[in-house]
């Protein structure tokens, strides 16, 4: 594969993570948003429980920051990214499948641990440890994908 120029390297990795974010967050921090009412009407779940479900996942991913900081410190961004992922996946699969709100719980614990990998902050932390001093334009940049408009 023949070497890109490096601002268009820039251009390609930046975009490459905005269209990771958009997808991120989407599939995890705002999909109660949508969500939470059909799930409850479908399960008979109460609506507290489903949103707190949520926040536990929120706990979990503060929790799991620190960690996937130093895997990122010590491996790069590109495995840690990846691997948050295929956490986002993994507990998408628990969501979809839950027979009873203890696994709903449970795919949010994993979902958490998901966007602690995945999220603004390992893709910031990524673009620094990329471009060091030069960072600061690319996370403004990533920044601004997530604000793109979804026309509805």
């Amino acid at each position: 594969m023949p070497e890109l120029e490096p601002a268009r390297a820039r251009w390609v990795v930046i975009s490459a993570l905005g269209v990771v974010m958009i997808l991120t967050w989407g599939s995890s921090y705002y999909l109660m948003t949508v969500l939470a009412a059909p799930i409850a009407a479908a399960t008979g779940w109460g609506l507290n429980a489903i949103t707190g479900a949520l926040s536990a996942g929120l706990l979990t991913a503060a929790l799991c920051s620190p960690f996937v900081g130093r895997l990122i410190a010590r491996y790069g961004g590109r495995p840690v990214l990846a691997g948050g992922v295929v956490a986002l996946a993994m507990g998408l699969v628990l969501l979809a499948s839950a027979p009873a709100l203890w696994v709903f719980w449970l795919g949010w614990f994993v979902l958490g641990a998901g966007m602690a990998a995945t999220l603004y902050d390992p893709a910031f932390a990524t673009l620094g440890r990329l471009y060091g001093a030069d960072a600061r334009s690319a996370i403004t940049t990533l920044t601004l994908w997530g604000g793109l408009p979804v026309r509805r």
